[in-house]
């Protein structure tokens, strides 16, 4: 939600409630408002002081992008700041990050921001990229899009029912949660892409739902749903953990995302240890 959905902070606050499936009582035990003084706000007959917009938005999860904006909507300056990673400031992130990617080498590392656009990625993730479209590799390259397009690596995923279908429904979870419209396109564009890549034409996603994975499915490991995919002639099955920043405060830094992977199995560990991109 933003000011140009042309509501107030009140209506914006109730819609965030009802997005995370509270009532007004709960938000005002959780807060310690009265449930008068919530109808009071979110009718708009009264307004919030910027306190109590933080207060609200803080206890709703409304991410800090979001928090923002409705600072703006009830006219109030935005409280956090939203900084290039190649700011004087962000040096510290920076190094972290190049820390990690540099050192995580075998694994491939990916960095990625709220909408999947990728920010950094190590030799071996390139690696594992190698042969796709050049133009899905222009910045800013999206790394949901690079996985699903029939021209990326969706040829090559071995399991690409069940990975697809996993990765639209993380990505559909995360667009509900946030209420981020750019994602929510990117999930209905993902449909259509697997469609293409299965079928060769499109589907439109109100059409039908993706088709939940089997369970277990093929090629998986007993722990977790693998990406199986062929490189340079070599099947490697990886699994991957995220990394977020913790209790960051800047807009920047709270969207980022560090996505590892790892071998599933010992051939996929000999691989990746002789480091055939080198």
């Amino acid at each position: 939600m933003s000011p140009a959905d042309g509501l107030g902070v009140g209506p914006q606050l109730r819609k965030w409630r009802e997005l995370r499936r509270l009532s007004q009582l709960a938000l005002s035990s959780a807060t310690g408002v009265s449930t008068r003084h919530l109808s009071c706000v979110e009718t708009g007959r009264s307004a919030p002081s910027r306190d109590l917009v933080l207060h609200l938005a803080r206890e709703l999860d409304v991410p800090l992008r979001e928090q923002n904006q409705l600072l703006l909507v009830a006219g109030f300056a935005p409280v956090f700041a939203q900084r290039p990673l190649d700011d004087p400031s962000m040096a510290p992130v920076l190094s972290v990050l190049n820390s990690v990617v540099e050192h995580s080498d075998p694994n491939p590392v990916v960095v990625v921001d709220s909408r999947w656009d990728l920010v950094r990625a190590n030799t071996a993730a390139l690696w594992m990229c190698s042969g796709v479209a050049p133009e899905l590799l222009e910045p800013p390259a999206n790394v949901a899009r690079l996985s699903l397009h029939p021209d990326g690596l969706a040829p090559r995923v071995r399991n690409f029912d069940e990975y697809s279908s996993h990765l639209i429904d993380r990505l559909a979870r995360t667009a509900a949660v946030t209420n981020d419209r750019a994602l929510t396109e990117l999930v209905v564009e993902l449909v259509e892409l697997v469609e293409l890549a299965a079928h060769g034409r499109p589907r439109s996603w109100r059409d039908e739902a993706p088709a939940a994975p089997p369970f277990p499915p093929p090629f998986a490991p007993p722990f977790a749903l693998p990406l199986v995919i062929e490189v340079d002639g070599a099947e490697l099955s990886l699994f991957s953990t995220i990394a977020t920043f913790g209790s960051a405060i800047d807009v920047t830094l709270s969207e980022l995302s560090i996505e590892t992977f790892y071998p599933a199995d010992d051939a996929t560990a000999r691989v990746l240890s002789a480091r055939p991109w080198t």
